[in-house]
């Protein structure tokens, strides 16, 4: 009887590699995982070791084709997005540790490029705002700051990627140095309007062109995987799939009709709206990228990105010893009956959408001499929905479309709590899906599409699930409430950064 067809999701994310075998019907058969280390070198810097990254990936991929030997008919990657790499073309070796999308040493450039009014054409060509958080200004770093690289990159010894482009480069040998549509939009030098690396961008940033990846749809024969580089027991495994993370999620969750809307709480929150195959710029200080592309055909989203979520439990656990597991954090929080007025404003790296100030400082505010580590702990958990909430606003404010369901996933989507504040303070209903690894599941869908294992995006509408609901349950007036006192702490911290 022949075995059943496999697709294989490599999951690259912020604090750990992964991978994901999934059957030809989405259930899991198998994870393997490693917790990866960043590096703070200085204040406001974030690092990661780009060796460490791929040696953590291959680990995960054979030791998850070495427990079930399946038929893997195709494999898919997805990524953390922004983060920066530069690598010999030769050795594979990088000449500087990685530059991850938290990283914030770029912001007085940042800063000085708005000054000289740079940021509106910025924003036409990428729908980017002028920010350290994407790619182009930790490139310019490492040509700028490491002994030799400009004068390597210019004389085509050295490659660029995000984190994607590097792993694909590494698994076929060196033979493919591509990066998908969804990952080039967020490096702020790919115009997503005419879909080419955008020669004025290159100019503005000093980039050589010769440094960066072809772009590709995210369905896409890739490569294979070599099997001199990663023992893949004996199966030849095309690369078929590729997107950045939160993309891929999109497509986990199916979210393929205008106005629909995904929100993952993983390290940070990100929430993506798909709003058709028209470019429109947001006037509420959302982004707007391409949620995906299929056949030359682009899909565009509108981007709320929040840089501190999960993150911010972390924080708790490690930093403060609150407690020794994250999924202690529900059972504190419940633990109290209310907030007792402290908020949590999680700006350790600066506030994302739709606020977009890198000089923000986190905050706890509110504490009085009765606050215990059980308020502090439900401010933080609260601050999700508080920080979706001012998402979901300017998504509406944009697009004149009304959120009534949320689809929702990563690590916070199995916090009860979080779940039901969220629908209460969004006043709408909150999905979780039967697969909460949809970013795996997401690229695992694009590489499947691929291969044929999948017919359409209508094949993956029909495979989604719902596992739970979380309908709304709070008085108008006492949403307000929280809203308008979480507006103030928030107004407090931006006036006094």
């Amino acid at each position: 009887m022949p075995l059943l067809k496999a697709i294989l999701a490599i999951d690259q994310g912020t604090t750990s590699s992964r991978a994901i075998l999934f059957s030809e019907t989405g259930d899991v058969l198998s994870i393997k995982q490693k917790e990866l280390t960043l590096f703070y070198p200085y204040k406001g810097w974030v690092e990661q070791d780009a060796n460490e990254i791929w040696q953590d990936t291959k680990w995960s991929v054979e030791a998850v084709l070495k427990e079930e030997a399946q038929n893997v008919v195709a494999t898919g990657i997805t990524n953390q997005r922004e983060t920066t790499i530069v690598w010999d073309k030769k050795t594979g070796e990088p000449v500087y540790n990685a530059i991850v999308w938290q990283d914030r040493r770029t912001a007085d450039y940042c800063a000085t490029l708005k000054e000289q009014g740079l940021e509106k054409k910025i924003t036409d060509k990428t729908g980017l705002l002028l920010d350290p958080y994407f790619s182009a200004t930790k490139l310019k770093w490492i040509l700028d700051n490491i002994d030799g690289a400009r004068d390597r990159a210019n004389a085509g010894e050295l490659l660029f990627g995000t984190v994607d482009c590097f792993l694909l480069w590494k698994l076929t040998g060196g033979k493919s140095h591509t990066t998908d549509a969804t990952n080039a939009a967020r490096t702020m030098i790919y115009n997503i309007k005419d879909g080419v690396w955008d020669e004025e961008l290159l100019a503005l940033f000093d980039i050589p062109k010769a440094l960066l990846p072809c772009v590709e749809n995210n369905c896409h024969d890739f490569g294979v995987v070599d099997s001199n580089v990663v023992d893949t027991g004996g199966q030849q495994i095309p690369i078929a799939g590729m997107a950045g993370d939160q993309q891929a999620a999109t497509i986990g969750q199916a979210c393929f009709d205008k106005a629909m809307v995904k929100s993952t709480y993983g390290t940070g929150c990100f929430a993506l709206m798909n709003i058709g195959g028209d470019f429109k710029l947001s006037q509420n200080k959302l982004l707007t990228t391409i949620a995906y592309q299929l056949d030359g055909q682009v899909t565009y989203a509108m981007e709320g990105s929040i840089f501190v979520a999960g993150a911010a439990v972390q924080w708790l656990r490690d930093n403060l010893e609150f407690f020794k597991d994250a999924g202690e954090s529900e059972a504190l929080a419940l633990s109290v009956d209310d907030n007792n007025d402290v908020y949590f404003i999680p700006a350790f790296t600066g506030l994302g959408a739709p606020y977009w100030n890198p000089h923000a400082k986190a905050a706890i505010t509110g504490l009085s001499r009765e606050s215990t580590k059980a308020h502090i702990t439900r401010a933080v958990l609260e601050a999700q929905a508080f920080q979706t909430s001012d998402l979901m606003s300017a998504f509406e404010n944009d697009t004149g479309n009304e959120i009534k369901t949320l689809r929702i996933d990563g690590g916070l989507a199995n916090n009860q709590f979080v779940c039901q504040f969220l629908a209460d303070i969004l006043n709408c209903v909150v999905e979780v899906p039967k697969i909460t690894e949809t970013t795996a599941l997401g690229v695992a869908y694009l590489a499947g599409l691929q291969v044929g294992v999948f017919k359409d995006l209508n094949a993956i509408s029909t495979a989604w699930q719902v596992a739970k609901t979380y309908q709304p349950n709070m008085s108008d007036e006492k949403r307000q409430l929280y809203l308008t006192k979480w507006s103030r702490e928030v107004d407090r911290v931006l006036l006094h950064n």
